[in-house]
C-alpha cells in the first residue's frame, strides 16, 4: 500500500449508524477537524487550492473547485460583477452527472435485500454522459451541448415522451410512484424507487430545511454573514453546523427554487430519494437561454466578501448546499480555510436523520439503510 495514499484516505472518515440507540450517529471526517484543512492548504493559492480540495473531496470535486475559485477570487478583490447571476450551465452538467452516477451505481447497492442483477447498468449503454472521472466542461456552450444530448437520450431511451410533459405529470409524488411502478421491469432507477417506496414513505424524519439562501439578496447576505461569524468563532462548526440554534438538512429537496412551491410540508425518505431523479430530469430539461430570468436559480451559487482577504462562497450541488470560507495572508496565500459540506448538516448527531434513527427499534437495519440512502452521505456509512 502507498503510505502517502493511506494517510490521505485516513482524512476521509466514516459514519456508523446505530438504530434505536443514543447516539444514533457516530463518526466524522478527520479532514474537518479544527485546523486540519487550514494546515493542508496554508500558503497555497490559485488552482493549487482547488486541486488539493479535489483530492480530499473526490465525489463532488467539481463543486469544490468551483467554490474554491469563487471564494479566492472574491477574497482577492477581483470578482467579476454579476458572475454569480449568470446561468451556471457547467454546474448544471456536473450536478446532473453526479445524480446519474449515484442513481446508477449507488442506488442498487443500497437497496434492501439482494439488490439488482448484473444487468442493472444496461439502461446506460447509450447515455451521452460518461460517469467516470472526466474533466469538467470548459465553458457554458460545451456544457449546454452535453445537456442537450442528455435531454434527447432521456426522452428517447428512458422517459419515452417529451421531457416537459413527463415533468408536468410526475412532479406529483403519487404520479411519480405510478410511473415508477409501470417502468420498474425495464428501468433500474424506477425499480429502485418502487422497491424503496413501501418502507421509505413510512419513514418521516422531521423536516427542517436549511434556508440560508433567499431571493432577497440583502436578507441572504445578512444570513450568510451571520453564519460566517459563527463559523469563524467556533472551530467545531464545520463538523457540527447549525442554523438559528437548530440542526438543518440540505439536499435536492431543499433548493431555493423550491421555496414557496407546492411541496410536502414534511418529506418522507421516499420524497428525499425521488427528488434526485426529479432534479436530474429537471436539469436536462432546462434551457440556458431562459432559465433563471426573474426566477430563483435552478442551482444557486455565488460569493460574498466579508473583510480584507476574507470571503464566503456557496454552491448548490447534488448533495445540497456547499460552503467555503477563506482568510488570505498578506501575501495572498491561504491563511485559514474551512468547508461546510452537506453531509455534516445531514448527519449531525442531533439532526433529523439522527432523530429518525433513534426512534427505530434496535437492530432495524433495513429502515436505517433506507434513511441513510435518503440523506446520501459522501463518505463510507455502515449500520
Amino acid at each position: 500500500m502507498n503510505p502517502a495514499r493511506h494517510s490521505w484516505d485516513a482524512l476521509v472518515g466514516q459514519y456508523r449508524l446505530q438504530p434505536g440507540r443514543a447516539p444514533s450517529i457516530v463518526g466524522q471526517r478527520p479532514v474537518l477537524a479544527p485546523g486540519r484543512l487550514a494546515g493542508l492548504l496554508r500558503g497555497q493559492r490559485g488552482v493549487q487550492v482547488g486541486r488539493t480540495l479535489s483530492s480530499l473531496f473526490t465525489l463532488c470535486s467539481h463543486a469544490h473547485r468551483r467554490a474554491a475559485d469563487m471564494v479566492l477570487r472574491v477574497a482577492q478583490g477581483g470578482a467579476e460583477p454579476g458572475f454569480a447571476t449568470a446561468a451556471p450551465v457547467p454546474l448544471w452538467l456536473e450536478t446532473a452527472r453526479d445524480h446519474l452516477r449515484s442513481i446508477a451505481l449507488d442506488w442498487p447497492q443500497r437497496l434492501p435485500g439482494p439488490g439488482l442483477d448484473g444487468h442493472a447498468l444496461e439502461w446506460l449503454r447509450d447515455c451521452p454522459l460518461q460517469l467516470g472521472t472526466v474533466s469538467p466542461a470548459a465553458d457554458a456552450a460545451t456544457a449546454a451541448r452535453a445537456l442537450a444530448a442528455l435531454r434527447e437520450w432521456l426522452q428517447q431511451r428512458v422517459l419515452g415522451q417529451p421531457i416537459d410533459a413527463w415533468l408536468d405529470t410526475c412532479r406529483d409524488p403519487d404520479a411519480l410512484a405510478l410511473w415508477c411502478q409501470t417502468r420498474a421491469e425495464r428501468l433500474p432507477p424506477a425499480r429502485c424507487l418502487s422497491i424503496w417506496r413501501p418502507l421509505a414513505q413510512k419513514l418521516m424524519p422531521q423536516t427542517r430545511l436549511l434556508e440560508l439562501l433567499d431571493s432577497d439578496l440583502n436578507l441572504q447576505n445578512a444570513r450568510l454573514r451571520e453564519l460566517a461569524q459563527k463559523l469563524v468563532a467556533d472551530p467545531d462548526f464545520v463538523q457540527r453546523p447549525s442554523w438559528l440554534g437548530q440542526c438543518a438538512e440540505t439536499g435536492a429537496w431543499s433548493r431555493l427554487r423550491h421555496r414557496g412551491a407546492a411541496l410536502p410540508a414534511r418529506h418522507s425518505a421516499w420524497t428525499r430519494l425521488s427528488s434526485r431523479w426529479l432534479e436530474l430530469v429537471t436539469i436536462a430539461a432546462a434551457d440556458p437561454n431562459t432559465t433563471n430570468r426573474g426566477d430563483p436559480a435552478l442551482l444557486a451559487l455565488g460569493a460574498l466578501e466579508l473583510g480584507h482577504g476574507q470571503a464566503l462562497s456557496w454552491v448548490e450541488m447534488a448533495r445540497g448546499l456547499l460552503l467555503h470560507w477563506v482568510q488570505l495572508d498578506p501575501a495572498g496565500g491561504v491563511q485559514d480555510y474551512r468547508v461546510v459540506a452537506p453531509t455534516e448538516w445531514n448527519f449531525h448527531p442531533q439532526g433529523a436523520l439522527a432523530g429518525a434513527l433513534a426512534a427505530l427499534p434496535p437492530g432495524e437495519v433495513q429502515a436505517a439503510r433506507t434513511l441513510a440512502a435518503a440523506f446520501d452521505p459522501c463518505v463510507a456509512c455502515s449500520v
